[in-house]
């Protein structure tokens, strides 16, 4: 049976996170495995995996989960921002990030983190700028051609794909409760990554969800009154009632049906015989 590290791996491998670019700094090609024929950077996998679990370390560290912040203006990781920072009681910020955050105490939305996640260092150039000014440790998702400066803890990985990005927080997110202990091999943790994928606007507005749950919505509504009847059961007599009142406690109306002409009407046969 495959152990947990291998397990882990083979993840990594099916989200694409060992995919880099055709670019790379010399920072980060210590990182790099080999290159493809195609000029596409393959980084090293057992790294990433020292790094996700040097990462877990630091985060458990910090005593208050609060003063961990995690943040992603990229789309693809904005969801898997959320379900880290769901099930890690941390703080977060999807989309774009306003500058003074962690400079200017007199906005609203001021913040002191002990920690700081990114998910990309190009993206996320304007936090991480601002950490330098505070001294606020920085763990950052680093492609091939990502910039290492003012990265305390660069985690090698492709984080430009939204199944690599998520695959990456779901993997960092179990090491920290593994590390905390909530998470053990009597309780495993039955989270799936599929919570972390980036699911796209129009997945969220299937109409087949919704058309099935207005069929059973109507199957449930009450027969409309006189649905089961026909025209046979038509009353014979000539005298005709308005159903219907009284049960509510009103007396119906009646009135007797015609059983002669009216005056002035003449018949077809009659009306020939005169010619």
């Amino acid at each position: 049976m495959a152990t947990q590290k291998e397990q882990d791996i083979a993840l990594l491998l099916a989200a694409q996170v060992h995919l880099g670019t055709k670019n790379c700094t010399y920072q980060m090609e210590r990182y790099v495995y080999r290159r493809r024929q195609d000029g596409i950077f393959i980084i090293n996998l057992e790294k990433t995996y020292e790094k996700l679990q040097m990462a877990a370390r630091c985060i458990v560290a910090i005593e208050n989960p609060q003063d961990v912040m995690v943040l992603s203006a990229r789309p693809y990781g904005q969801r898997a921002v959320f379900k880290f920072a769901q099930y890690l009681n941390v703080k977060y910020s999807a989309g774009r990030h306003t500058p003074g955050t962690f400079t200017n105490q007199i906005q609203k939305n001021f913040e002191e983190p002990r920690l700081l996640i990114l998910t990309d260092p190009r993206t996320d150039h304007q936090p991480i700028k601002e950490s330098s000014y505070v001294n606020v440790p920085t763990i950052a998702f680093c492609d091939t051609d990502s910039p290492l400066n003012y990265v305390d803890i660069a985690i090698p990985a492709n984080n430009k794909g939204k199944h690599s990005i998520a695959a990456l927080y779901y993997l960092l997110a179990r090491m920290v409760l593994q590390m905390r202990g909530i998470v053990t091999p009597n309780n495993p943790w039955d989270v799936m990554v599929d919570l972390f994928f980036y699911r796209e606007p129009e997945e969220t507005r299937d109409g087949e969800g919704d058309a099935d749950d207005f069929a059973a919505a109507e199957s449930a509504l009450p027969a409309p009154v006189g649905a089961n009847e026909s025209w046979a059961d038509v009353p014979t007599d000539n005298t005709v009632a308005a159903s219907g009142f009284e049960e509510a406690g009103f007396e119906a109306a009646t009135f007797e049906a015609p059983t002669s002409a009216p005056m002035g009407y003449m018949a077809a046969q009659d009306f020939a015989a005169d010619f």
